[in-house]
């Protein structure tokens, strides 16, 4: 069964591009536009819960 899980995304401009960070999990990401820098970032968190084990998820949760 799918777990659907929802963290935080914070997305700043820094020069010509913007960073995107997800502080619960402590992982970023970047994009040129707010839409590929949060597109970017879900790609991340993914990425992350499909490599990542139980113990670095639950970690990182803490």
């Amino acid at each position: 069964m799918k777990q659907i899980r929802q963290f935080t995304g914070i997305i700043e401009r820094e020069g010509d591009g913007y960073v995107s960070f997800c502080p619960e999990l402590d992982i970023a990401s970047q994009g040129n536009t707010v839409e590929e820098a949060r597109l970017n970032l879900i790609e991340a968190l993914e990425l992350f819960f499909e490599t990542a084990n139980e113990a670095e998820i639950q970690n990182r949760l803490v």
